[in-house]
């Protein structure tokens, strides 16, 4: 597929059963778990450091994700790790950071080197994560640079695993068509 591509090398690893959008990027040293769906225009950049994408996890159509390099001025770099369940909005800017089990990542959102963002944890559309910043699971944030709004409802941490299961659900009826 000429949409994977190694760097150095390094080589994408994707499961058989993950889907990969024929207008998506996936280079270097990448890791795409079971059941992950990457959508139209992403660009998955693993050059300088790795990526790691854990199962059932959506990436969202014009979404970019990127590491940061072994420097004099961030020893040992900096490499993207995002967990299970996990929902990347359209348009999303994740770099060096870390993203746990069962988040909700809204669209346009930019989380910046070494933010930490904690299992359950919700995050609006627009935000903005500094870094460094560790966002608290189990509550909505929100804002430039985001700020805890409050404690998700029941409802809402149920979206964040419903969404999940869509899009593993979704992933199916486009690998009909394709």
């Amino acid at each position: 597929m000429p949409n994977l591509r190694r760097f150095e090398s390094h080589h994408p690893q994707i499961a058989e059963d993950a889907w990969i959008d024929d207008t998506a990027v996936v280079i270097g040293d990448v890791s795409i778990a079971s059941q992950v769906s990457v959508w139209p225009m992403c660009v998955i950049r693993g050059d300088v450091h790795r990526i790691r994408i854990g199962a059932r996890t959506n990436i969202q159509d014009g979404s970019v994700l990127h590491v940061s390099h072994d420097s004099y001025y961030l020893p040992g770099g900096r490499p993207l790790i995002i967990g299970e369940d996990v929902t990347v909005g359209h348009r999303v800017l994740l770099h060096g950071c870390d993203i746990a089990d069962s988040c909700f990542i809204g669209m346009g959102s930019t989380i910046l080197d070494g933010a930490v963002l904690e299992p359950k944890t919700m995050l609006g559309a627009g935000s903005l994560v500094p870094q460094g910043r560790t966002l608290q699971g189990g509550y909505l944030w929100l804002g430039q640079p985001a700020r805890r709004v409050r404690a998700l409802s029941d409802q809402e941490q149920e979206i964040i695993g419903y969404t999940a299961k869509h899009y593993v659900q979704l992933t199916k009826r486009h690998k009909l068509e394709g």
